[in-house]
């Protein structure tokens, strides 16, 4: 019995060493609970930090850390695109810190378009406040879904999905949009392509879009690029 005894041991060790990673590994425990009530970010220190700016020290905090007005005002669109973005993020609200969710306003024009971009950080809902929008996003198996909303109806974008808004109406638009990150980060498909810095290299994008690659310098003329 002995002998059986200490065979089985190892094994009772190994699989509770095991088991224990998998636990604090698991998908469930990677974004674990606070330790304290808030963390208001100090935007002035630039240690290196982790997801997540250094906290501002309890004594500092003030009431205005917590409330944010950034959205009261329509935002700019005159530009390309038509389109103006207030975003409440971590940068502009340093209350979101470490909370794990943020806003944007985004005004458009009539006939304004937020270009196709992703969030590489969070999953995006939106409310139309003012307006009909033309809301689509891609699956990653290339199936185009989309709908024409009016104020008041909701859309939603999966984590990191190319995406667009159009203002399809008559008039202005708005919408409110909400993420589960306190910095969802935003690639603009026509500006990481064709203003990046470095710039990628026309032949590179002459292929894959499978044009001249004079039709690429004119469009990165478009951008102040070349």
């Amino acid at each position: 019995m002995a002998v059986l005894s200490s065979t089985k041991t190892p094994f009772f060790f190994l699989n509770f060493f095991f088991g224990m990673i998998l636990f604090f590994t698991s998908p469930c425990y990677s974004d674990p609970d606070q330790l304290q009530d808030f963390c208001v970010a100090d935007l002035n220190v630039t240690t290196t930090f982790l997801n997540g700016f250094p906290c501002k020290p309890v004594s500092q905090v003030s009431s205005s850390d917590f409330f944010f007005s950034g959205m009261t005002k329509e935002g700019n669109t005159n530009n390309i695109f038509g389109v103006g973005v207030t975003p409440g993020n971590v940068l502009s609200f340093p209350g979101l810190n470490t909370l794990g969710l943020s806003m944007n306003r985004v005004d458009y024009a009539p006939g304004g378009v937020n270009p196709l971009h992703s969030h590489p950080r969070a999953t995006e809902a939106g409310v139309i406040i003012k307006g009909k929008v033309l809301v689509g996003f891609i699956s990653t198996t290339n199936v185009f879904y989309s709908k024409v909303l009016k104020a008041g109806e909701m859309f939603v974008i999966p984590k990191g999905l190319v995406h667009f808004q159009k203002n399809v109406g008559k008039g202005k638009a708005v919408t409110i949009t909400s993420f589960n990150s306190q910095l969802p980060g935003a690639a603009i498909l026509p500006v990481t392509l064709f203003a990046s810095n470095p710039p990628i290299p026309n032949e590179i994008l002459a292929t894959n879009f499978q044009v001249d690659e004079t039709v690429i310098t004119s469009i990165k003329s478009k951008f102040g690029s070349s």
